[in-house]
């Protein structure tokens, strides 16, 4: 294996489906089975999830919602996939233990660092929910945080598309697709693929960040293997 401990990011989004919100049962199911799939082979594995298929926060200050309490909703709404996904995978006997950053002990466990890191070395897949617990900062922050937190090798991104391109492929046809960018690259050509925050955290702590697409059957269990299509985004060297 290339890596042996991983981060997950999974957009709420990308549990949606074919459908305009909510979770789609057969989504869930076969990003369940992905996942599972890199599991057998031993590698240890921390997701990080969404919840934009929910509730988003930037939507709800168009609204007129201040951005903290909508903020607060939507770390609400990723302990509800956490606890969706959990349940899936461990239909399919993948023991599975979700770690919110905001205290709920009747639902899941709190994020404790070395509790999470603990779960992981026993082979159990590690959700962390609600975001890093804080308002103003996304998901795709707490995922670099999390992967720095816990010694990840790597940070995968799960996307719609099979990299990083310079533009949305589903509406530029001349969009061009990178096999690898630096940090630096991802910042100063402003790609949406992840936020600032996140880049320069996983920038700062020498993390590399692997975007793929989600669509691809095997896709995550080839990458780990060091095969598979991605986008690779590390330090020049």
């Amino acid at each position: 294996m290339t890596y042996k401990r991983i981060l997950l990011k999974l957009s709420g989004e990308a549990l949606m489906g074919p459908g305009q919100y909510g979770l789609d049962p057969s989504t869930v199911e076969r990003i369940a089975l992905e996942v599972r799939s890199v599991v057998r082979i031993g590698v240890q594995l921390c997701i990080v999830i969404g919840g934009g298929n929910i509730f988003r926060g930037v939507s709800g200050t168009a609204q007129g919602m201040e951005q903290a309490t909508a903020d607060y909703i939507g770390m609400l709404a990723t302990v509800m996939n956490a606890l969706a996904l959990q349940g899936v995978l461990e239909q399919h006997g993948v023991v599975t233990r979700v770690l919110s950053a905001i205290r709920m002990e009747s639902v899941c466990e709190p994020y404790i660092r070395r509790r999470a890191i603990r779960h992981m070395e026993k082979g159990r897949v590690v959700i962390c929910a609600a975001g890093t617990g804080n308002p103003f900062f996304t998901t795709d922050t707490a995922a670099a945080l999390r992967a720095s937190e816990t010694g990840c090798d790597a940070l995968f991104k799960g996307t719609q598309v099979d990299g990083v391109y310079s533009a949305d492929p589903k509406l530029d046809r001349d969009a061009v697709r990178y096999d690898r960018l630096t940090y630096l690259d991802v910042l100063s050509r402003d790609l949406k693929v992840m936020d600032a925050s996140a880049i320069s955290l996983a920038r700062e702590n020498r993390i590399p960040i692997l975007v793929f697409s989600l669509q691809t059957s095997g896709a995550l269990a080839d990458i780990v293997a060091g095969n598979g299509t991605y986008t690779l985004i590390a330090e020049g060297d």
